[in-house]
């Protein structure tokens, strides 16, 4: 209840009980048209929220982060009583608002703004609760937005990596397996040719076949890079402004940046994702990074795989890996041990530590741990 619809019933109170026992015209007129007053008042706020519409949009479905998109608010209203300004509540990326419209009677009231979108995800916004008054400012009448909100697909924006070489064979190729593995096949061989290696000859074969055999070398699947994110909620920043989303937002990049940066180069990508929903991003073109962008943004960040064992599953998955990236927020024993671990079985390794306490000194016997086995680290501080 208003603070004007107290005031009208303390001066209906007065009036009537004025009309009843001292009589007179003008308190009997002044009790009616107050009643009238609030009659009107009721019935048109009451007719203008069961007979609007809500109608709203965004005009796009997708945005790179920190872009705009406009919103579009429209309230059309079949009410034949003219009524008070409706109150929107509205749910937005940056937190909550209100916008005002004055519908009237039998007619309909746009409102058009941009809303920036700071933040990698799948935000929902629009309208969650309309309020209606009458002309008069007696009543307040909430109506709740039943259905889902619009909704707008932040898609993480890219910045410059170097690009990470692969492991290389004692040949100069580049490791196509673990190291360790074989290259070739011993079924894989030939006769003896005149000019071939001696070192190819596979010399146990060709005692047992009583003629020189050579191995015949398989034309390997070219190597991958592995993209290993952290799925798990991001640790820190709570003393931060926004420093969960702003983590959130620098894991999806610093992945993006190094998807696109081997792709240039054509090297094929891994990206197995460790969410409440377990994905996998392949993609050998620059023309999958637009769908590699999709899977990072419906990312929640919440449950998954702790990534300790994200990092001991995947070392079991080396075969046709020359380089692996790693990127998380936390950095303890567990972690530096599984990279280092990663290290040792053969690919390059380059480390991201997502973090606001770059260089910190808890962090030094671990980054030494993983340097000892020629891990490249790196340090990325959320903008």
């Amino acid at each position: 209840m208003t603070g004007r619809l107290w005031a009208a019933l303390g001066v209906l109170a007065m009036t009537g009980l004025s009309a009843l026992s001292l009589g007179g015209p003008l308190f009997y007129f002044i009790s009616i048209t107050l009643l009238l007053m609030l009659a009107y008042g009721l019935l048109s706020a009451l007719l203008a929220r069961r007979l609007t519409v809500l109608n709203q949009s965004l005009s796009a479905l997708q945005v790179e982060r920190g872009g705009t998109a406009g919103m579009r608010l429209g309230l059309k209203t079949r009410s034949p009583l003219p009524a008070g300004p409706v109150t929107l509540r509205l749910s937005l990326p940056e937190g909550r608002s209100e916008a005002r419209l004055h519908p009237g009677f039998f007619s309909e009231k746009e409102a058009h703004f941009d809303l920036r979108f700071n933040h990698v995800g799948l935000w929902r916004c629009g309208t969650t609760q309309l309020a209606f008054t009458d002309i008069f400012g007696l009543f307040v009448l909430p109506r709740k937005i039943r259905g889902d909100l619009p909704e707008m697909l932040v898609l993480p924006r890219g910045f410059e990596v170097s690009a990470l070489p692969f492991a290389q064979l004692d040949d100069g190729r580049a490791l196509p397996n673990r190291a360790g593995e074989d290259v070739t096949s011993p079924e894989d061989t030939r006769a003896y040719r005149r000019g071939d290696p001696f070192k190819r000859i596979h010399w146990k074969l060709s005692s047992r076949n009583r003629e020189l055999v050579v191995r015949r070398f398989e034309v390997p699947a070219p190597p991958d890079t592995l993209i290993l994110m952290d799925c798990t909620d991001p640790l820190g920043g709570e003393d931060r402004p926004q420093g969960h989303l702003r983590l959130r937002d620098t894991l999806c990049e610093t992945a993006l940046a190094v998807a696109a940066q081997q792709m240039a180069g054509e090297h094929p990508v891994r990206l197995p994702l460790y969410g409440t929903v377990q994905t996998e991003f392949h993609a050998d073109r620059q023309g999958s990074l637009h769908l590699l962008k999709e899977q990072l943004a419906y990312q929640v960040f919440r449950g998954g795989e702790p990534f300790e064992r994200v990092l001991n599953l995947e070392l079991r998955r080396m075969r046709r890996t020359g380089a692996t990236v790693v990127i998380t927020t936390r950095l303890d024993a567990l972690v530096a041990d599984g990279v280092a671990k990663i290290r040792a079985s053969g690919p390059n390794v380059r480390f991201y530590l997502i973090t606001f306490d770059a260089g910190h000194e808890r962090y030094t016997p671990y980054i030494a741990q993983m340097q000892q086995h020629l891990v490249e680290v790196n340090y990325v501080t959320p903008a």
